[in-house]
């Protein structure tokens, strides 16, 4: 695995479409592609379920570990790994200044979606 390109982790900050596919149970084929709210914090890219960890595309990702993303133009192999503790409270601040005007953001940073908040991590291509 490697760390995001600056230029590139800048243009996925600031987009507001973002789709995650994780791999299907096969280990193979990529899933359905779910668009997602995402956010930047200290050069890392996380992820939230709207629906919590009951989301299909959350349990996916913790299950398989593996699959990719579509952002800023481009498609990307990434790793999910779960986030918790302290950084949560960063990430909801990340969540308040880039979604500050939408009426979804109150659920986003409330208990539900924080249980579900995922690290995605640049794979190597």
């Amino acid at each position: 695995m490697s760390a995001w390109q600056k230029e590139q982790l800048l243009q996925i900050a600031t987009t507001d479409n973002l789709h995650i596919s994780p791999l299907r149970d096969d280990g193979k084929t990529y899933g359905t592609p779910t668009w997602i709210w995402s956010v930047v914090v200290d050069d890392e890219l996380y992820v939230r379920a709207y629906n919590g960890q009951n989301s299909r595309w959350y349990q996916a990702a913790l299950r398989q570990k593996a699959g990719r993303i579509t952002a800023a133009g481009v498609t990307i192999d990434v790793a999910f790994e779960p986030a918790d503790g302290p950084m949560n409270d960063r990430i909801d601040d990340a969540y308040r200044a880039k979604y500050k005007s939408s009426p979804y953001l109150a659920p986003m940073i409330g208990s539900r979606a924080r249980a579900a908040t995922v690290r995605v991590v640049r794979q190597n291509s």
